[in-house]
């Protein structure tokens, strides 16, 4: 009948030798085996590749940056580092030319021949930019070491939540689900073979309509275990007018273009409208495709708020499914305010889906307020990590928290050169990390808030692409990016949170492949190294670099110093100069227009909050650099003094900042954590059902009516006297007994 045939446990199918090539020879023995391999590909089609050009024609990382096309910097990042150095190149060969001169004139013309050779090699060759004395450092090997394991005997109290259905039919397959045939024509499209065990547990609950609360760890499918139910239910009850029916919530523009993405490939055999509205992107395109009323949004609270304040065609009243993907991060105190505005202007009558890798107490606040009778669904603990991961870590001495740059740029020169994301704990951190690794001839990116949506979308485009061999970001590529290849993820410092590590391991073996995890962990961070290794299911490594691999790789550093500020002052001149070009750009065309910046103003967006309430939160919620010192008023004054003197940080200092940067915002979570939780409305119980068979009344004396009867009608009867009706009544009553009624005032 020409349908589309359904894999059987029996046939043959291709096997991608590529989910071992990530991890390396030191595995061993001791190791993944075989049998873990395949219950991987039990679970994931070791063939599956996104084909984002076959879903909608356009790739969705196009579609984006073909809107921010024409908003590029006059130089771009890696261009300045080139210059710089190029610079010092020419300076050291001077230098060298110099000094053969003066030792003997025979020399000089062998020297000579020998640099025009160096220059002819290529640039991006990592060894060139070493000396025959430093190939040591290269050959030297580190030592890999089991770290012990010690359990904790505490058992974790159960969610009490309506159901549970973390249970699973293992069986399942998605021809079992009553799937419709569109969805699963673009389910065999895509490759996918098997369902995942949060895409068997979640899509056969979420088809029933029921609320969801669900947990898996990275890299197991959790956008198409939300996605699928969501399409049938839309395919099987078409819309009567052009309506938004489904808005999806994400916390970063990059995630929601990656979402919308795998929703347009899912839908490509139906009729099914989607949307994408983030930060970032063309405001006017964007409030176009909202008029038309598309069947599913993807957005990011802060551009859904601005389209619903300034958009007005758009609203959310229609809106029958509400899914938060990475829920923790959604509901956290930085979206607090925008989630409460978001949740008050949806329909109270919808289903509600949270899905995360992770889930906090304020996760099951939210649970509490806007779900009705949630299923729980937890695959997977909310500390998991990928199944296939393999975490190791480096310690950081008291007194050596200085050599934590050298220690990187060591792993990323020696052992592992490409396929790297590195995490920081700051945004300064981050661009100062790629300036150091592009002048020591790396391929290097950069991904975190202080770059404009072109830049970022760029970094990740590379990236992906294989432009670049490794990409330096913040926690804003820590949730849910699902980056193909990606074989090692490096922590310059401890993140924030367990919840936090979790998510940034979590770019690396997804889908069932392997992956590797480095992190470094000083004294003050040892506290969550043992409580990762007491959650870890397989065997810790501790990873030791040699400490003169270590101390070449610094000196090298001190001696890059000049060169890194070379390359901040070429960047600041730049940024003067284009802000000066903005200001002149501004007054011509004030000057053409005849307009004054009074009339601009009438122009400007509404939002929910006013200037004073946003400044006052953000403030409120911002990590100021005197809030790092030690606490007490004099003390902060003289932190803020010190580092004004100062113009540059030494290593030990950067590296002090970066830890006390997430021991700030774990102190902050904690103490909310300890607040009184508010008191919240609880649901009305539904009354006890009534045995069959005829109701009997019980009858109430006159006395006792008037007693409990407390409604104003008869409270304004009792004040004014017995009417005439009532008068009446009981005389009635009276003559019946034999005697009198004599009509007297209750005062």
């Amino acid at each position: 009948l020409g349908l589309v045939g359904t894999i059987a446990e029996g046939d043959v199918v291709p096997v991608d030798s590529e989910s071992g090539d990530s991890e390396d020879e030191e595995v061993g023995p001791g190791g993944r085996g075989g049998a873990g391999r395949a219950a991987s590909r039990g679970d994931f089609s070791a063939d599956f590749v996104f084909g984002e050009a076959e879903a909608g024609g356009e790739d969705a990382w196009t579609a984006a940056l073909r809107q921010l096309r024409g908003k590029k910097a006059a130089t771009t990042l890696d261009e300045k580092i080139e210059k710089v150095r190029q610079k010092r190149k020419l300076q050291e060969r001077e230098a060298k030319q110099a000094k053969v001169k003066d030792e003997d004139a025979e020399a000089e013309d062998d020297q000579i021949k020998k640099e025009h050779e160096d220059c002819s090699r290529d640039e991006e060759d990592v060894e060139s930019e070493y000396s025959l004395d430093d190939e040591s450092i290269f050959t030297k090997a580190d030592k890999v070491k089991v770290k012990e394991k010690k359990r904790s005997k505490k058992g974790e109290e159960a969610e009490s939540f309506f159901e549970d259905a973390s249970q699973y039919d293992d069986n399942l397959s998605f021809q079992d689900m009553n799937l419709s045939r569109p969805l699963l024509k673009a389910i065999t499209a895509l490759g996918f073979k098997q369902p995942t065990p949060i895409q068997k547990a979640c899509i056969p609950v979420g088809l029933l309509g029921k609320d969801i609360c669900a947990c898996a760890a990275t890299g197991t499918g959790k956008t198409a275990a939300f996605i699928l139910p969501v399409l049938e239910r839309l395919i099987y009850k078409p819309r009567q007018a052009p309506i938004t029916r489904v808005l999806v919530l994400v916390p970063t523009r990059e995630l929601g273009i990656q979402v919308h993405s795998v929703t347009k490939q899912l839908a490509q055999f139906s009729s099914v409208t989607t949307c994408l509205a983030v930060g970032g992107l063309d405001v006017k395109t964007q409030e176009a495709a909202l008029r038309s009323g598309p069947d599913i949004l993807i957005a990011t609270p802060g551009r859904l708020i601005d389209h619903l304040h300034n958009c007005p065609s758009f609203h959310l009243s229609s809106v029958e499914v509400l899914i938060l993907d990475e829920a923790d991060r959604m509901l956290d105190e930085y979206f607090e305010e925008q989630m409460k505005e978001i949740i008050r202007l949806c329909s109270h009558h919808r289903q509600t889906m949270l899905f995360s890798a992770t889930m906090t107490e304020e996760v099951k606040d939210l649970a509490s307020v806007s779900l009705k009778n949630p299923v729980r669904i937890f695959v997977n603990s909310n500390t998991d990590v990928a199944p296939f991961l393999r975490q190791e870590f480096i310690r950081i001495r008291p007194n050596r928290e200085g050599d934590r740059e050298a220690i990187v740029t060591a792993l990323l020169t020696r052992t592992f050169q490409d396929h790297v994301m590195l995490f920081t704990q700051t945004k300064k951190q981050a661009h100062r990390m790629h300036i150091l690794l592009g002048l020591m001839g790396l391929r290097v990116g950069e991904l975190h808030g202080n770059l404009s949506q072109t830049q970022r979308l760029e970094s990740l485009r590379r990236f992906k692409d294989e432009q670049i061999d490794i990409l330096v970001a913040t926690d804003v590529a820590a949730r849910g990016l699902d980056i193909e290849g990606v074989k090692t993820v490096i922590n310059f410092t401890m993140p924030n949170t367990i919840k936090h590590y979790v998510h940034r391991v979590g770019r690396t073996a997804r889908a069932g492949k392997a992956g590797r995890s480095v992190s470094l962990v000083g004294e003050e961070e040892r506290k969550m190294l043992k409580e990762i290794v007491k959650t870890a299911k397989t065997p810790v490594k501790a990873r030791i670099l040699p400490q003169d691999v270590i101390l070449k790789f610094r000196e090298k550093i001190e001696n890059l110093e000049k060169d890194i500020y070379a390359v901040l002052c070429l960047e600041r001149e730049e940024r003067e100069m284009q802000q000066s070009e903005a200001q002149i750009n501004k007054a011509k065309k004030q000057l053409e227009t005849g307009k004054k910046d009074t009339g601009s103003e009438s122009l400007e967006r509404s939002w929910f909050q006013t200037r004073e309430e946003r400044k006052k939160e953000k403030l409120a919620k911002a990590l100021q650099e005197f809030d790092l010192a030690l606490r007490g008023k004099k003390k902060r004054k003289k932190f803020v003094q010190d580092t004004q003197k100062k113009g540059q940080m030494t290593p030990e200092e950067r590296s002090q900042f970066e830890i006390l940067k997430s021991q700030m915002y774990a102190e902050r979570l904690a103490k909310r954590n300890r607040r009184a939780k508010r008191a919240r409305a609880l649901p009305e119980e539904e009354p006890a059902a009534a045995p069959a068979g005829p109701k009997k009344k019980k009858k109430v004396s006159v006395f006792d009516e008037e007693l409990t009867n407390t409604s104003r009608k008869a409270l304004k009867q009792y004040r004014a006297g017995p009417s005439f009706e009532d008068r009446k009544r009981l005389g009635m009553a009276q003559r019946r007994k034999g005697g009198t009624f004599k009509s007297k005032s209750r005062y």
